[in-house]
């Protein structure tokens, strides 16, 4: 079912991250059977065909640790598959990628840093979004106004990384930091987290599209998040795909659902 797609910006950073590499990145298990090189599952699991694109007025900003981006399960590109506007850099401790920081001094934008409020300083934290500020379109005559748009700002790592970034790197200080209060725990199924609670970088986006009032995303992206799951299960395990199961069905209904009501 492979279907050709444009490379996003986590694919993009895979293959920049591969052309830096002194030997082949082995995903866990090893080297058995070809990979796709749009959805990283094996061919015969393939979901590129299945992908959704939803707009979203909502950006989304992925600072990735050294081997995300190569990582099978890596989550963080479903989000990109998804939401159009997503950017992703990898990170450094002694050097920040200038286009990161382009990124986040771009005037259209109102970064958060989307992090546990429990480790951060009380002042620093907030648990919706700002007031909507105005900002002059340059791309619209000058008498032109649009409200900044949110940019979640999301560490792509394990816990122990994602600490560690959100310590050194300065450059986040400035931007409030986003506390999410999940109702429900954690449904990610591929690496577990020693905490229940603790969200997988898809689950984290759809929570922020949500309180960016991109609601319709949100669901695309919690659907999508199931079925590759199911998928990349199914290939470790040995197992065919039910492409009429309930993951599946619901996403077709969510992909009608776009095509039928153009989204904003």
């Amino acid at each position: 079912m492979n279907t050709t797609h444009p490379p996003h910006a986590v694919s993009r950073l895979r293959t920049a991250r591969l052309a830096r590499s002194t030997r082949p990145f082995l995903a866990r298990g090893g080297p058995h059977g070809e990979r796709c090189g749009g959805c990283r599952l094996i061919l015969s699991h393939c979901i590129c065909a299945l992908r959704p694109v939803v707009p979203t007025r909502a950006g989304v900003c992925l600072i990735m640790a050294e081997h995300e981006a190569l990582k099978p399960s890596n989550t963080g590109w479903l989000i990109a598959d998804v939401v159009p506007d997503t950017m992703a850099f990898g990170w450094a401790r002694t050097e920040v990628d200038p286009a990161l920081l382009a990124v986040l001094a771009d005037p259209q934008w109102q970064p958060y840093v989307v992090f546990p409020g429990e480790f951060v300083a009380p002042e620093r934290v907030i648990t919706q979004l700002l007031p909507e500020q105005n900002v002059a379109d340059s791309s619209e005559p000058a008498a032109a106004i649009t409200k900044k748009r949110p940019l979640f700002i999301l560490l792509d790592a394990t816990w122990p990384e994602a600490r560690k970034i959100f310590k050194k790197s300065p450059y986040l200080e400035q931007f409030p930091v986003l506390s999410l209060l999940p109702e429900q725990l954690s449904r990610y199924r591929l690496r577990r987290s020693r905490r229940d609670e603790h969200l997988c970088t898809s689950e984290v986006a759809g929570l922020c599209l949500q309180l960016a009032g991109d609601v319709f995303a949100a669901q695309t992206l919690e659907a999508y998040l199931d079925v590759f799951s199911e998928h990349y299960l199914r290939a470790k395990q040995q197992l065919k795909v039910d492409w009429e199961d309930d993951f599946h069905q619901r996403l077709r209904a969510l992909a009608a659902a776009a095509t039928s009501t153009p989204q904003a």
